[in-house]
C-alpha cells in the first residue's frame, strides 16, 4: 500500500496539491494504483480513498502553499433551511392561536427548519371582511364592541404572550418571525415580532401603512422600528402585506443589507407571487411571504359576517419561497394549510449582485437619494426631570412662577 501511505504523509503534512490529486485520480481511473506488489483491489481501497481524499484536501488549511497550482476554492456560502406556515389562526382567541404557533413550529423544527416565518395578524386575528359597524358619520354599538373583543385578544409587547413565544422558539432552537395584533393602551397595531432561538425578543415591525379598512383598527408605526437584525442565519427583517408597494420602504430595507426578507401577508391574490418574485431580483434576497389559510369556521360563530358556510375560504393562501435571482423555490399554496420548506444557499445573494446591487453599484446617490428618519414618534413626549409614570408635566407658566420664588399653584 505504497501509494496510500505517501498519500497519508503528504496530506498530513499539508503539502498536497491539486496537480498531485488530479494525478492519483487518473491512476486510479485506469486501475493502475498499486502497491510493490501489484494492483490495490477497489474493496481495499483502490479507488475509494481517492474521494475520501479529495473531501479532505478541498479545506483551505490542507491547500499547498507557493506551489504555483491554483487552489481548490471551497464556497463559504451557508445554507439555511426555512419555513413558511400557511395555516389559520384562532382568530380572537390570543392563546388559541399561540398553541397553533406552538404546534406548528414544533412541525417545522422537526423538519430540520432554523427559521419560522408566520402570516400576518396571525395572534389576534385577521378580521377579514368585518367593518366594525363603522360608515361615514356613523358608528354602531355593535361594532364598538366587536372591536373591544379585538383589542381584548390582542398582544402587549413585552408581556405573557411574548414570552410564551420566547418559550416556543427557546423549546425548538428556532428565530421564529411572528405576525402579531399588538396592544399599546387605546391602538393596535399590525406588528412583527422577531425572536432568536435562545427566546430573546430581538426586535418588532410595526406596519407603516394599513391599508383602507385597516386603518381604523390599525395605528401608524414609525421609523424607529423597521429594522434589519444580524442574526447567526443572516439579515433578517419583515415588510408586512401591501408594505411592499412601497417602494421607499423596499429601499430602506435594502439599505441595511436585508438577506432574508420576510413578507407576512393576508393578500391571497395571484398577483402576489409576481410582487415576491420582483422583490426577490430587485433586492438581491430571499423572500419568504407567508399568509394564511382560513375558512368561515375558524373565526368565531357570531362573526359578523355573510357566510354561514363554516368550510367557506375567506383567505386563499399563496404562500411561497422565492431566492435572489427570482426563483420560485417553494409554492405558491393554495390548496389549503401547508409548510413550506427550502434550503436557502446564503450564496446566491452574491451570485446575484454580479450584475444589480439597488444602494450599491446600480444605484445613482448623485441623481437619487431615500432620507430615513429612524426616530421616535410619540403623541407626548415629556422632559428628561419629569417622571412620565407618576405627575403630569408641569405648565411652563407654572415652572416659570416656581423658578421665581413664587410659591402659588
Amino acid at each position: 500500500m505504497a501509494i496510500l501511505w505517501i498519500v497519508s504523509l503528504l496530506l498530513n503534512a499539508g503539502l498536497f496539491t491539486t496537480s498531485i490529486v488530479n494525478a492519483l485520480a487518473g491512476l486510479a481511473a485506469i486501475g493502475v494504483a498499486t502497491t510493490a506488489s501489484g494492483p490495490i483491489p477497489a474493496a481495499l481501497g483502490g479507488i475509494a480513498p481517492i474521494a475520501a481524499i479529495r473531501c479532505k484536501i478541498r479545506s483551505p488549511e490542507r491547500l499547498a502553499m507557493g506551489s504555483g497550482d491554483e487552489p481548490l476554492h471551497q464556497s463559504a456560502s451557508r445554507t439555511v433551511r426555512a419555513t413558511v406556515v400557511q395555516a389559520a389562526s384562532a382568530a380572537f382567541d390570543r392563546e388559541r392561536s399561540l398553541d397553533r404557533v406552538a404546534e406548528l413550529t414544533a412541525q417545522a423544527a422537526a423538519d430540520g427548519a432554523e427559521l419560522v416565518v408566520f402570516p400576518e395578524a396571525f395572534v389576534g386575528g385577521y378580521p377579514k371582511q368585518a367593518d366594525f359597524g363603522a360608515r361615514v358619520g356613523v358608528r354602531s354599538a355593535e361594532g364598538r364592541e366587536w372591536f373591544r373583543r379585538y383589542h381584548d385578544g390582542a398582544v402587549d409587547v413585552p408581556g405573557p404572550a411574548v414570552d410564551r413565544l420566547a418559550e416556543i422558539a427557546r423549546a425548538r432552537s428556532v428565530h421564529l418571525v411572528v405576525g402579531v395584533v399588538e396592544r399599546e393602551r387605546g391602538t393596535l397595531y399590525c406588528t412583527v415580532l422577531f425572536v432568536g432561538p435562545d427566546g430573546r425578543l430581538l426586535g418588532k415591525h410595526r406596519k407603516l401603512m394599513p391599508t383602507a379598512m385597516e386603518r381604523l383598527i390599525w395605528g401608524f408605526g414609525d421609523g424607529s422600528t423597521i429594522p434589519v437584525l444580524e442574526t447567526p442565519i443572516g439579515r433578517l427583517g419583515a415588510v408586512i402585506c401591501w408594505e411592499n408597494y412601497m417602494p421607499q420602504l423596499r429601499l430602506a430595507m435594502y439599505g441595511q443589507g436585508i438577506e432574508l426578507y420576510c413578507a407576512p401577508t393576508v393578500d391571497d391574490r395571484e398577483t402576489w407571487l409576481s410582487t415576491m418574485r420582483h422583490i426577490a431580483l430587485e433586492g438581491r434576497c430571499f423572500v419568504l411571504s407567508a399568509s394564511q389559510f382560513a375558512r368561515r369556521s375558524d373565526y368565531p360563530a357570531d362573526y359578523p359576517v355573510d357566510s354561514t358556510d363554516g368550510d367557506e375560504v375567506l383567505i386563499a393562501g399563496g404562500s411561497c419561497i422565492v431566492d435572489p435571482l427570482g426563483q420560485v423555490l417553494a409554492g405558491p399554496a393554495r390548496d389549503g394549510e401547508a409548510l413550506l420548506t427550502a434550503d436557502l444557499d446564503l450564496g446566491q445573494i452574491a451570485r446575484g449582485t454580479l450584475d444589480l446591487d439597488v444602494v450599491g453599484h446600480y444605484a445613482r446617490p448623485d441623481v437619487f437619494r431615500l432620507v430615513v428618519d429612524r426616530s421616535s414618534r410619540a403623541a407626548v413626549s415629556f422632559g428628561p426631570d419629569d417622571d412620565a409614570s407618576s405627575k403630569p408635566p408641569r405648565p411652563a407658566a407654572l415652572i416659570a412662577r416656581q423658578a421665581d420664588g413664587d410659591p402659588r399653584p
